[in-house]
């Protein structure tokens, strides 16, 4: 099916705010890339503010985003080890999908100075996954499944290396460069974190 002007306008700016940021992405250059005249866009968008608050909305929409929905911590967290591997597995996942990644790198290029992402960085980031999260832990403690430690600081210790990765992959392929190596550091992150927290012997 093919895709409407408009989608095509939002991938066109996606593309050029990836590599240029809000800044370098005029309202030209999305036109030229798309195969149309400036004009034409506002057709369907009333300004570049419009086309970004779009994309900043799809910034925080991702299959990732119903994970604990659909795995709720008071009733899946009892899994242990394997809880934590679903939840890399939807991690990899975005991390590895090339639209992602540009949303990814639209995230590192704006968080500085623009203070709309950052604000939806830190509810996304620092609230809401990192609770969810401090949630799974504290109801593995309750089963006997890991030591008694302070959930919300397992949840930091859990999803920096995460980020750290995403960070690297993210790199990695700005330069061009290989990225299969990373693949298993993160199903390996969850064996290595496991294995320091568990009581009892490490759950398959």
């Amino acid at each position: 099916m093919e895709k409407s002007t408009k989608d095509k306008i939002l991938d066109a700016a996606l593309d050029l705010m990836a590599t240029s940021g809000y800044s370098g992405a005029s309202m030209r250059k999305i036109a030229s890339k798309v195969g149309i005249r400036e004009s034409a866009i506002y057709n369907h968008f009333k300004n570049k503010e419009a086309i970004f608050e779009e994309i900043v909305r799809k910034l925080f929409v991702t299959a990732f985003d119903d994970f604990f929905k659909n795995h709720p911590p008071q009733i899946e967290a009892i899994k242990g080890k394997k809880y934590l591997k679903e939840f890399v597995a939807a991690y990899k996942l975005v991390a590895f999908d090339p639209k992602h990644e540009k949303l990814f790198r639209i995230i590192l290029i704006e968080t500085m100075h623009n203070q709309k992402v950052r604000k939806l960085f830190l509810d996304r980031f620092f609230s809401r996954d990192i609770k969810d999260l401090s949630m799974a832990f504290f109801f593995m403690m309750q089963h006997s499944l890991i030591r008694q430690e302070d959930p919300h600081l397992l949840a930091y210790e859990f999803l920096a290396p995460l980020f750290s990765l995403r960070l690297e992959l993210t790199l990695l392929r700005m330069e061009h460069e290989g990225t299969t190596a990373l693949s298993t550091k993160f199903e390996r992150h969850v064996d290595f974190f496991w294995e320091g927290i568990a009581i009892s012997s490490p759950q398959a």
